[in-house]
C-alpha cells in the first residue's frame, strides 16, 4: 500500500492507505484521530468536516491520497496550544450548542470556517453556512447563539424559535 504524508494539526503524519481509501477513513483508522465522524456516508450530513489547506471540506468525500503534502486541520487541532478549548469549542459548551456531539466536530469545524471568510456572520448567514450540516438533537437555535457567541455578536438578539 502507499505511504501517505501530511501534516496533521501541525504535526507531520503518515500512513498507509489503499487508492480509495477516504480521508475521513484515513484519519480515523491509520492516523487514530477519532475525532473526525463519520455520520452518512453520503456527504449529506457534515459530521466529517477538516480544512485541508486552510478550506473546509467534508472528509468523506476525498480521498487520502489527494491530501498528501496538505495541511489537515482536525477537531483535535482546535484546542489551544495549552489544551483548553478554542473560542468556538468553548461557545458551544456555554451556549448548549451540542447534545449527543456527533454533529459537533463538523459544526466547529465548519464554524471555525465561517468565522474565518466573515467574522460577523449574521444569524440568516450562520444557518445558510450550516445547511450542509445536519443536527438531530439541538434544532440549531443553540449552535447559532454559539457562533454568534464566538463572533463577539450579542446572543440575546436571537430570536427563539
Amino acid at each position: 500500500m502507499p505511504k501517505i504524508s501530511m501534516k496533521v494539526n501541525g504535526k507531520t503524519m503518515s500512513g498507509e492507505a489503499e487508492g480509495r481509501t477516504l480521508l475521513a477513513q484515513f484519519l480515523r483508522e491509520e492516523l487514530d484521530l477519532t475525532g473526525t465522524h463519520i455520520g452518512c456516508d453520503t456527504s449529506q450530513c457534515g459530521a466529517c468536516v477538516v480544512h485541508v489547506d486552510g478550506v473546509a471540506v467534508k472528509s468523506c468525500t476525498m480521498f487520502a491520497a489527494e491530501a498528501e503534502g496538505a495541511e489537515v486541520t482536525t477537531i483535535e487541532g482546535m484546542a489551544n496550544e495549552d489544551g483548553s478549548l478554542s473560542v468556538i469549542q468553548q461557545a458551544f459548551q456555554d451556549h448548549h450548542g451540542l447534545q449527543c456531539g456527533f454533529c459537533t466536530p463538523g459544526m466547529v469545524m465548519s464554524a471555525a470556517a465561517l468565522l474565518k471568510d466573515n467574522p460577523k456572520p449574521s444569524e440568516a448567514e450562520i444557518r445558510d453556512y450550516l445547511e450542509g450540516n445536519l443536527c438531530r438533537c439541538t434544532g440549531y437555535h443553540n449552535i447559532v447563539k454559539a457562533i454568534m457567541a464566538a463572533s463577539g455578536q450579542d446572543v440575546g438578539a436571537i430570536a427563539a424559535e
